[in-house]
């Protein structure tokens, strides 16, 4: 029998949840809680986290002055990935995790928002995470921000625009800048609540051809579940 595993979600805003991550959790039968800042959570106690999933949200890593409970959540992530357990974060939270790790997160020459390919690098394949590695494919993007590659971590992905698209540290904390685990409602409900952003840009695309697009979101799942296979099997 497969151990049930606790797997906490912190969640910024409403409209960026778990997504498909949610139908891997419900198909292993694991347990699933969720922090949302969004509603004043308070940080959980970290015995009790087994896996930890960080989802995005439109706020910048060091707003500290209009989200205050962001400071408290990087150090809170930077102690429970110096416990050893699985970590992975999305968007914002591979930011968070960057800044976790005391890497800088900055602004990037422009915003990557819409579906444009993305580079899986060879070194993703030392990790033995995947029967078949992908190499170039086309996902979801919504972020403005970047990171520098931790010390120690080995960069996985890249895309035209944004060399540090993707980290793992460690081995057992993965840091995503893309979206996998979007659905077609989740793109959606970000266009609903960030649509102020798709102004006219080289690597920005209109909503119309943003909520157009369903050829990618079944591959990009079967991806992001391997990768959630193989945090979880970190899991003793």
């Amino acid at each position: 029998m497969v151990k049930k595993k606790r797997i906490r979600c912190f969640m910024h805003v409403p409209y960026e949840g778990p997504g498909v991550i949610a139908d891997w959790i419900g198909k292993k039968g694991h347990h699933l809680e969720y922090t949302r800042f969004y509603e004043k959570d308070p940080l959980p106690d970290a015995s009790e986290v087994e896996l930890l999933i960080i989802m995005g949200g439109p706020m910048n890593v060091f707003d500290f002055h209009i989200h205050p409970w962001m400071q408290e959540e990087i150090e809170w992530v930077g102690e429970f990935i110096r416990s050893g357990k699985p970590v992975l974060g999305i968007c914002l939270g591979a930011q968070i995790v960057a800044a976790a790790l005391g890497e800088e997160v900055y602004p990037g020459p422009e915003k990557e928002i819409g579906w444009y390919n993305l580079q899986f690098l060879p070194s993703l394949g030392e990790f033995r995470i995947f029967k078949e590695l992908p190499v170039t494919r086309k996902v979801f993007h919504w972020h403005g921000d970047t990171f520098n590659i931790p010390q120690g971590a080995m960069r996985i992905a890249s895309s035209q625009l944004f060399p540090n698209q993707g980290f793992i540290f460690d081995h057992n904390v993965m840091a995503l800048q893309f979206h996998l685990e979007v659905t077609p409602e989740s793109v959606k409900a970000m266009v609903d609540h960030c649509g102020d952003e798709l102004v006219e840009g080289s690597h920005i695309q209109p909503a119309v051809e943003i909520l157009s697009e369903t050829d990618y979101f079944e591959a990009n799942q079967k991806v992001l579940f391997q990768f959630l296979d193989y945090l979880s099997g970190l899991i003793s």
